[in-house]
C-alpha cells in the first residue's frame, strides 16, 4: 500500500511535525507513506498536487486542505479511481470517506476564549487572526470564540473581521503592527495558524506592550517557546500534528482492509482512542486530543 498525506504548507514547524508522524507510521506498519505540500497556502497548488497523485493511483490520499471547497472536485476524481480519501481540519468537506478532527472545533474555540477573556479580565478590544478565510477550522474556532465572548464577556469588543496571516510569521508580525497602530488600546490577540502568535508576539514585544496585552491561540511549543519564555505569548492551544498525521493514515488503512470507522473506534493512537461521531454528519469523527500550555507546561513537549 502507498499513502500520501497532502498538507497545507511544507517547511513550517507544524507540518514538519506531521511529517514525523507520517514517517513513523510508515516505518511501524510497512506502508509506503510520504508527505507532499506546496510552498504557500494557495488552494490551486494543493489541487495540482492532488491531481498529480490521482494519476499515480496510490491506495489513499489524506489531506489537510487550505480550502475544503476548492479541493472537493479533485477529491471526487480520486474517489472515482478507487483511491481512499481522508481529510483533517475540514468539517463538512465533500468527496472524502472520512474527516477526522482532533476535537470538537466549537468547544476548542470556546476554550481559547475562556482563557483570553480571563487574561483580559473580561474587558477591552481584541482581534482574531486566521491562516486564511477559507481555512474551515480556523473560521470555526474564531466564530465559536466570538460567540462565547458576546455571551460571557460582554465588555470585550472584537474590533476587526478575522485577519488573514497566510500562516506566515512575517505576515502575522506585519499585520499585528498595523493593528497596534490602528487600535492603540488593543488588549488581546487570538491566533489560529501555527505561525500567528509568534508573529504577533514579536510585534507586541517591540511595541513594549507584552505586559499589557494578552496573546494566545493555536501554535506548538517549538514555534512559540521563545515568546512563552519572555511573556510575549501567554498561552498556546494545540494538538500533536504527528499523531493527527498517524490518525489519518490509520483510518485509511482500516478502510483499505475492509474495516469500518464508527463511534467508539479505537485507532490505537493517543487522543484517538474512542472516536465520537459529529452530529449532523455521516463521515466526521472527533478525537479528544486538545492540549493547552503556558510557559511552564509547554516545556514537557518535544515538538
Amino acid at each position: 500500500m502507498t499513502m500520501v498525506t497532502v498538507v497545507k504548507l511544507k517547511g513550517i514547524a507544524w507540518f514538519d511535525r506531521m511529517d514525523e508522524g507520517v514517517k513513523a507510521y510508515g516505518k511501524r506498519t510497512g506502508i509506503d507513506t510520504r508527505t507532499e505540500g506546496g510552498d504557500d497556502v494557495s488552494p490551486e497548488k494543493q489541487i495540482k498536487i492532488i491531481e498529480d497523485l490521482v494519476a499515480q493511483k496510490p491506495t489513499a490520499i489524506t489531506v489537510v486542505p487550505n480550502s475544503p471547497e476548492a479541493v472537493a472536485n479533485v477529491l471526487a476524481q480520486a474517489k472515482a479511481k478507487g483511491i481512499i480519501t481522508v481529510a483533517h481540519e475540514a468539517t463538512g468537506i465533500k468527496n472524502v470517506d472520512i474527516d477526522i478532527e482532533a476535537f470538537d472545533n466549537k468547544v476548542y474555540g470556546q476554550k481559547i476564549m475562556k482563557s483570553l477573556g480571563t487574561c483580559m479580565e473580561g474587558k477591552g478590544e481584541y482581534v482574531q487572526f486566521v491562516g486564511g478565510l477559507t481555512a474551515k477550522t480556523h473560521m470555526e474556532w474564531v466564530g465559536a470564540a466570538s460567540d462565547y465572548q458576546k455571551s460571557n464577556f460582554p465588555d470585550m469588543k472584537l474590533v476587526e473581521d478575522p485577519i488573514e496571516s497566510t500562516d506566515n510569521e512575517a505576515a502575522a508580525y506585519q499585520k499585528a503592527k498595523e493593528v497596534l497602530a490602528k487600535h492603540p488600546n488593543i488588549k488581546g490577540f487570538e491566533g489560529s495558524a501555527g505561525n500567528d502568535v509568534p508573529g504577533i508576539a514579536r510585534a507586541v514585544e517591540e511595541a513594549g506592550k507584552a505586559k499589557d496585552t494578552c496573546v494566545m491561540g493555536t501554535s506548538i511549543p517549538s514555534a512559540a517557546s521563545k515568546y512563552l519564555a519572555t511573556g510575549g505569548i501567554d498561552k498556546i492551544f494545540f494538538w500533536d500534528p504527528a499523531l493527527a498525521g498517524e490518525a489519518q493514515l490509520e483510518i485509511a488503512r482500516v478502510l483499505a482492509t475492509g474495516g469500518k470507522i464508527e463511534a467508539g473506534t479505537d485507532l490505537g493512537i493517543k487522543g484517538y482512542n474512542s472516536l465520537k461521531k459529529l452530529d449532523g454528519y455521516d463521515n466526521v469523527f472527533l478525537g479528544d486530543a486538545s492540549i493547552e500550555a503556558d510557559a511552564t507546561s509547554a516545556k514537557q513537549y518535544n515538538f
